[in-house]
């Protein structure tokens, strides 16, 4: 079998991430992006069959296309998405799947009516170590659950240390940057780990002194209607950053944290844990999900992460985006 062949739209650090992921895999790449200062950057590894600046050219162009990946602004996602669609073409797209409800329905449509699949990267549903956290929530490890507080705490400026923040399209609210949209990964966990919730209360704001127009604050209050309380904070200005989810059941706490890479299980007041330690990289839950893009390519269903979970993701933010303008509960049916 001769090597798959993958557009990749977008060549920011998501852009190249995949397309270093599928060569390793044994696929070829070529890359589409508006700038020729960043396909310049690509274009001389070996990898690299082709650059285009216009999506159109490439389609045009390249013949043996096997698959696409979607890593451009989330603002451009569901148009490129659906083009790539239309041409037959599985599709990996990067979360978010549209900055609003309404455009990703679109993209919904398109993915039914072409029967063709797409996988969706909200790459922490591939994180061994939240893995293990699904498996002691199923197993009901601690009981049932009362509370969980989800913490995601990273300045900005940090993310791409190699560029300006304000060239970084975190910062554009009309690209579809901003703490709730980007961080929506921790949406999804709680979606994927938690189920739908009844009730959220959302603050969204821009109160630090980034210079973006997003929101860079968001702090979530959402209830279920088993009695669980949840908190989400999620900010743009942390130092130093925090990766945290802490889950308080009757008997007993999960505790995981990105940093240190652990998941730690209590059942006793005197606060004896049980740890588990994990040596897995940021990058593997990237080449995790190429994996599975690979195996799409070959004929498999996608499994971890579809377009319908991304709709379940913005029909929760347009909620908290309701309950912030409101200032008040939003019931989510």
């Amino acid at each position: 079998m001769s090597a798959r062949h993958i557009l990749v739209i977008g060549t920011g650090s998501a852009g190249k991430r995949h397309g270093s992921n599928l060569a390793s895999l044994g696929c070829e790449i070529s890359y589409m992006d508006p700038r020729q200062d960043r396909l310049d950057e690509v274009s001389d590894a070996s990898y690299v069959k082709g650059t285009y600046t216009s999506l159109d050219t490439a389609f045009d162009k390249i013949n043996n296309l096997d698959g696409v990946v979607v890593a451009s602004p989330p603002v451009f996602h569901v148009d490129q998405a659906i083009k790539a669609l239309d041409e037959g073409l599985p599709v990996l797209l990067e979360k978010p799947v549209s900055p609003n409800e309404k455009s990703a329905r679109r993209l919904q449509a398109a993915v039914a009516s072409s029967n063709t699949p797409l996988l969706l990267g909200y790459t922490w549903r591939w994180w061994q170590p939240l893995g293990q956290v699904k498996e002691l929530l199923d197993q009901n490890e601690i009981g049932n659950l009362r509370s969980v507080q989800f913490v995601m705490s990273a300045h900005l400026a940090d993310w791409h240390p190699w560029e300006s923040y304000r060239e970084f399209f975190m910062a554009s609210k009309e690209l579809g940057g901003g703490a709730l949209l980007d961080e929506s990964h921790w949406i999804d966990l709680m979606l994927w780990l938690l189920g739908t919730p009844k009730s959220v209360y959302a603050s969204i704001d821009k109160i630090s002194d980034l210079d973006i127009d997003t929101d860079d604050n968001v702090d979530l209050v959402i209830h279920y209607e088993d009695g669980l309380v949840v908190t989400m904070h999620l900010d743009l200005y942390g130092r130093p950053h925090q990766k945290y989810i802490r889950f308080i059941g009757e008997d007993g706490t999960i505790f995981w944290t990105a940093d240190p890479n652990r998941v730690m299980v209590s059942h006793d007041m005197e606060g004896n844990w049980k740890e588990t330690s994990y040596d897995c990289e940021r990058n593997d839950m990237f080449l995790a999900a190429a994996k599975e893009f690979v195996s799409i390519l070959e004929g498999e269903p996608e499994k971890t992460c579809h377009i319908g979970d991304g709709l379940k993701v913005l029909a929760f933010i347009e909620a908290a985006r309701e309950s912030n303008n409101n200032k008040s509960v939003f019931a989510i049916n």
